[in-house]
């Protein structure tokens, strides 16, 4: 891969350099590796060391003739609850906003290297998967959901827009659900996933035992035998009735508007005619989201649909690097340590 970057996106060399750190672990296999995100007690929460190791072992892994293909899984009871707000913001509140690009530098350009992986990739989505989790994972060729999986773009909610290439992949979800999911920050299961395509496969979380099992002893670097695999020693779900799926219409409908006061209005006249819970929660997260916020992220997603995945980091970038700068900083506020 030879050290493949977006031009404006290239991390700083100190950065490049990933220092040896035990935030992110590697397991061996047959013919795969393993990246283990390994912050547990922070949800692996993703750092700039993080994202510069990440880098590191996959352009190294791409370029072995002895490794087919590359997985990524998170410990304890997340996978990846997105970037570390809680660091990012003490690095603006010190001054080193050098230090803060290289965060979002090196976390979009791993995130391009997956996008464009010439490997298949596996992503064991078990447990919360939000904000930058979606980004390390949903550009990949295969993501497996279970029974544990809380996905959720919630940027919105700390004053800032869903990054981490969501405004790709969320803009390419059938008709306007991306819109929403950006908007509302609703969170999903992994049955739900699955249904809307964030996720290729499921597995109930006892049995990844079995599906790690399987994988480890591969020796292939075919997609169609890895997708087998996974359906193979994965489980056959169906959405319930309470299921997002069941409220596609009605969400084309209300979020299909050009702005996000047309959006509003429209939630308001169905919460009214429909009554359900829902609709009226969700209208909640649209009144509580920060103004500003809300009408970034709608515009963001609506350019990402017509942006390939490069496209959209860049202007990603470019955003959130506005978003942490003086005159739009103060809606960025520390609520959780979800980015």
């Amino acid at each position: 891969m030879g050290g493949r970057y977006l031009s404006s996106l290239r991390p700083s060399p100190a950065t490049a350099a990933a220092p040896d750190s035990d935030e992110v672990l590697v397991e061996g296999k047959a013919s795969a590796r393993a990246s283990v995100l390994n912050r547990p007690g922070h949800l692996n929460a993703l750092t700039t060391t993080m994202g510069a190791r990440l880098n590191k072992f996959y352009e190294s892994w791409e370029d072995s003739p002895d490794i087919g293909f590359v997985m990524m899984k998170g410990s304890g009871r997340a996978f990846c609850a997105g970037g570390d707000v809680v660091g990012l913001r003490q690095l603006i509140n010190e001054g080193k906003l050098d230090e803060s690009k290289d965060f979002f530098r090196t976390l979009y350009s791993f995130i391009y290297v997956l996008g464009t992986y010439l490997k298949p990739h596996v992503a064991i989505l078990d447990g919360v998967t939000m904000g930058g989790g979606g980004g390390v994972s949903i550009p990949g060729t295969f993501r497996v959901a279970t029974d544990r999986t809380v996905f959720a773009t919630p940027e919105v909610h700390i004053g800032f827009h869903p990054d981490a290439a969501a405004s790709f992949y969320l803009s390419h979800l059938t008709g306007h659900v991306g819109e929403y999911l950006a908007l509302t920050g609703e969170k999903l299961n992994g049955v739900d996933m699955v249904a809307l395509g964030l996720a290729t496969h499921y597995s109930m979380s006892e049995h990844l035992d079995l599906v790690d099992e399987r994988l480890a002893k591969l020796v292939t670097d075919d997609p169609s035998v890895i997708d087998s695999s996974l359906a193979q020693y994965g489980d056959l779900v169906y959405p319930d009735k309470t299921s997002i799926v069941h409220r596609l219409a009605v969400i084309d409908k209300c979020f299909s508007h050009e702005t996000v006061e047309e959006i509003v209005d429209a939630l308001e006249s169905e919460a009214a005619q429909l009554n359900e819970e829902w609709c009226t929660l969700a209208l909640k997260r649209l009144k509580e989201a920060s103004p500003l916020a809300l009408k970034v992220s709608l515009r963001s997603i609506r350019e990402g649909r017509y942006q390939t995945l490069d496209e959209c980091l860049v202007r990603e970038y470019r955003m959130s690097i506005n978003g942490i700068s003086k005159p739009f900083y103060h809606d960025f506020c520390e609520v959780c340590i979800i980015c």
